[in-house]
């Protein structure tokens, strides 16, 4: 189903052609001028509008979440938005890469406050122009539209183009488990599961897949299958989730995958909010007194980047994995003080995960003296209360 995040700002009519009730969408623009989302259920309608925007020679960015959007989130569609003319951002909650003991269920789903969030950061259209093109239904047959006379002749902006929903450069792809995973069957207990998984080996095993050992090969696995419904030009991914956006790019690579190809597969800087805490739609499950002490992972990596810069490449990976594991060992001791209030984290749960050094290309862990030019991430884990935060830190190279 297609339709608009706001009713009351647009018109419709409802018409019987051949017996079956249909809807007509007229694309009016909201009243702050902003073109309206559209939001895709179906594969088959992806494809069309995917189509036409192919015949159009415009290129589509993707942006894949599963919902529940912060500031980090709608910074990846701003800058998709800001390089090509349209842009898909995908709203899945993924069972595959949820373990059976994990929290899958009470992942936050704010559907609403997400198309709200995202038509707040649309820019407003110069005039609106008839939607056209994408059907109405799954079973609709495709339409070609009739050429405007009108038109530009440049085909690389969004505004030259009918046939496409030229008055919503960002589309939104919803689909249902059904959609995503045809096969349907078992999706969080694998060892039940029927159907295809990727798994990249050698990569996946380790950090975060050592901690959740059954979550990157559903990343893997609905990453690729979003690549092939979207086959997007470029894709979009924030760099707090470090070892998942460059093991996508592995996957991409190993895959011989053309949409995207690894260098369209960008990797933005991490957002953070005021106090160093990296943005994620799990901060929602955070208690006031939690958040206070949430930020201490980022003091911790901090602690053994600027170790690392002060003392250069003599000091070895264990040096730097004990500073960062000693700010969390005070913090530790600081919450647990009988003298530390609430309102400053006292009596919090922190439990430390891990930290790890490693390269960037071969996720190897970095072990001995590390030398001056070399290329990794500093990264950890830490439970806070009963959600588990992650975090990482470059040194030697910057994502995109």
């Amino acid at each position: 189903m297609l339709f608009s995040i706001r009713r009351a700002s647009s018109s419709s009519a409802s018409v019987v052609r051949g017996g079956i009730r249909k809807m007509i969408v007229r694309n009016i623009s909201n009243g702050n001028g902003a073109p309206r989302i559209s939001v895709i259920r179906t594969l088959g309608q992806l494809r069309r509008w995917r189509k036409e925007a192919r015949d159009k020679g415009l290129e589509v960015g993707v942006v894949p979440t599963m919902g529940a959007l912060h500031e980090g989130h709608l910074n990846l569609v701003r800058t998709s938005l800001s390089r090509h003319p349209l842009t898909v951002m995908t709203l899945f909650v993924n069972p595959m890469q949820f373990a059976p003991h994990e929290d899958l269920s009470s992942y936050p789903r704010t559907f609403e406050r997400d198309l709200s969030l995202l038509q707040s950061i649309l820019p407003p259209l110069a005039s609106p122009r008839q939607m056209r093109g994408l059907g109405v239904s799954e079973h609709d047959s495709f339409r070609s539209p009739q050429p405007s006379s009108s038109s530009s002749s440049s085909s690389k902006s969004v505004s030259s183009s009918e046939g496409v929903n030229i008055n919503s450069p960002l589309i939104i792809f919803a689909p249902t488990p059904d959609v995503m995973y045809p096969l349907k069957g078992e999706l969080q207990d694998l060892n039940n599961h029927k159907g295809v998984e990727v798994d990249v080996k050698g990569w996946a095993e380790v950090m975060e897949g050592a901690s959740r050992p059954q979550f990157f090969k559903g990343v893997a696995t609905v990453c690729t299958k979003i690549f092939n419904a979207v086959e997007p030009d470029h894709a979009y991914f924030g760099q707090k989730d470090i070892q998942q956006a460059l093991l996508l790019r592995i996957l991409v690579k190993d895959l011989l995958l053309s949409h995207p190809t690894p260098s369209n597969l960008h990797i933005l800087p991490t957002t953070r909010s005021e106090t160093g805490l990296a943005l994620s739609s799990r901060n929602a499950y955070l208690s006031p007194s939690e958040l206070y002490v949430s930020p201490v992972l980022y003091r911790s990596l901090s602690a053994a980047r600027e170790l690392y810069m002060a003392e250069g490449g003599d000091i070895t990976g264990e040096d730097l994995i004990s500073a960062s594991t000693r700010v969390i060992l005070d913090e530790q001791e600081r919450i647990l003080s009988t003298f530390t209030k609430e309102s400053e984290g006292g009596g919090t749960e922190l439990q430390l995960d891990y930290i790890e050094i490693f390269d960037k290309d071969t996720f190897e862990p970095i072990r001995g003296p590390i030398g001056d030019k070399r290329q990794f991430v500093l990264a950890g884990a830490i439970r806070v209360g009963k959600t588990r935060l992650i975090d990482n830190l470059l040194v030697g190279w910057e994502v995109d």
